[in-house]
Formats: structure tokens, sequence, C-alpha cells
């Protein structure tokens, strides 16, 4: 991971957008604070990145006016990159760690929908494990992809626990048991659950974690209202993206439950002030591979 630099972003931008104009301190000062650059060697004035704006505070550009963004309205960038993403002639850079800039590979976009669809469709829930452990780097490797999931305006308020240690993930399982033998007898919608798991544990049966090495826990702010959609999206990336890097998943359901009201649980994983388990995904190498797409309920869609 880099480490945002102001100073090299000014290098490697000057070094992109060949500005001799910003090479002066003071000039080199309004390049940082910027909300983009812009090359008037590139530009072409289409005026996509104005049309794309998520916040529409990027003005309209004409013959005489390069795409910009006023002063006063710089604090409500999102930071969301479209303005960038969508310049066809690479002219516009979004001044957020720029100089972790890198240009799209020719073909990224070429997945064809029949490639995408199978994808989708032999996704399984995975829930025998080897005993192998995943690499942290490939673990990573996972997340830094995940990290462009969609979030509400942006926020990308979603953090990460990755419990690596199989002994640790056995005590979340026994900790989950432990809240579930205090749901017996309540009117707690999982109730029912409770006997048949429990008693499967007593037997010796990892019913809760289904003996995976790992476990993936996606904590977000308590104080932000979309926060826990935008965990369930990003889970959902890690779950569609580990199949490609040879990992099966599962969601963790009772443990995400568990996590959220059992205050030894929430002790036990350490969670900051504030912060709160929005769900959890067990994960490990597959012990067995398949081979055929089971079948599926029929589509149903209503068309408005």
């Amino acid at each position: 991971m880099h480490k945002y630099n102001p100073t090299y972003a000014i290098i490697r931008m000057q070094r992109f957008l060949n500005l001799e104009e910003y090479l002066d301190e003071k000039n080199e000062e309004n390049l940082i604070m910027a909300t983009i650059l812009v090359d008037p060697n590139l530009c072409n004035c289409c005026g996509i990145c104005s049309s794309v704006c998520a916040m529409s505070i990027i003005t309209k550009t004409d013959e005489e006016a390069l795409p910009n963004v006023e002063d006063a309205k710089a604090a409500i960038c999102i930071k969301c990159g479209h303005c960038e993403a969508f310049c066809p002639s690479g002219a516009l850079v979004l001044n957020f760690r720029a100089d972790e800039k890198d240009a799209m590979a020719p073909g990224v976009d070429s997945i064809s929908p029949e490639a995408m669809a199978l994808h989708l469709k032999k996704r399984r829930s995975v829930r025998r494990f080897t005993k192998d452990l995943v690499p942290r780097e490939k673990i990573l490797e996972i997340l830094d992809a995940v990290r462009y999931a969609a979030s509400g305006v942006n926020a990308q308020s979603v953090q990460w626990l990755i419990i690596h240690d199989p002994d640790k993930v056995r005590m979340v399982a026994r900790l989950t048991i432990e809240w579930l033998k205090g749901l017996q007898g309540t009117a707690h919608p999982l109730s029912s659950y409770a006997p048949v798991l429990i008693s499967g544990w007593e037997k010796g049966n990892d019913v809760i974690c289904r003996g995976a090495p790992h476990l993936l826990i996606a904590l977000i702010p308590e104080s932000k209202p979309a926060a826990p959609t935008d965990a369930i999206i990003a889970l959902t990336h890690f779950d569609v993206a580990a199949p490609a890097f040879g990992i099966g998943t599962c969601w963790a359901g009772f443990v995400a439950h568990a996590a959220t009201s059992h205050e030894p649980l929430k002790k036990a994983l350490g969670l900051p002030q504030g912060w709160k388990c929005a769900h959890a995904m067990m994960f490990g190498y597959p012990l067995y591979r398949t081979y055929a797409i089971p079948r599926r309920n029929p589509l149903k869609a209503t068309w408005l």
C-alpha cells in the first residue's frame, strides 16, 4: 500500500500533466489544494466530467475554460472519481491519492455476459474446508479489490476484522453457542434454532463456523445510517471475488447476530468504541470442488 505523499503526487502529476506553470512554490501549493487536475493539452472540452459528477460541482467547459471545481464547492466533493474514470482523453485526474494513479489495462472490461453469468451461477456456500491456512497476503489482495465496492456517498466506512487463527475462530463459535443458549425459551426470532445447534455443538460438531480456518467481520461506525448496507455490498464483493483466488466462503449469520448483542463476544473481538459488527463471513480453502450448477426457483420480476 502506498502512503499518500503530496510532494510525490506533485512530481508525478507534473510528469503526467506536463504543466510547467505549477513549478513555482505558490502554484505548487494550489496544486495540492485543487480538487481536479486537468491537462490543457489533452482536454477536448467534451463536458463528460461535468455531466457524470455525482455532486454536480464541476463547471461546464467551453473553448475558453477548462473543467474546474470552485473553491466554495470543493468540500462537497465525495472523491468518487467519476470525473477521472469517464474522461475519454485521460486529461483529468482527481487530486486524491494522485500518486497511486494507474492506467486502466486494455481489455479490462472484456468479460463476456456469458462468463459473468456462469461465475455468479456456480458460486456456492462452502461448509467443508481444508485445514490449510490462506496466506495473509492473498486475503489482503482480495480485500484490496473489495475496497472499490460501492458505498453511500462514497463514504468507504467499512473496516475489516480478520480472524486468521483457527483457534480464535473456534472461540468465536463457542461464544456464539453461549449466546444461543441464552435465547432458549425467549421470543427471539432465532430461538427456535438454538436447541439443534446446541445439541450439534455438544456432540463435537462445529455447527457455527463449520470448521472454517478464518473469519472475516465487517465493522461499521454506529453513527452512519448507510453503513450496514455498505458492509453487505462489500462482503458480497468478497464473496463473489474469493472463488477466483481458490477460496470458499459462507455467510456466518449466527456469528453476526451474536457479535451485535452478546457482550462476551463483543469484548473478545475487541470492537472499537463507536463501531459494531455489520456481518461476518467464514472462509478458507474448499475441501471439495463443484461439478454442477443446481436449479433455482424461476425468476420473478414485475415491470412498471
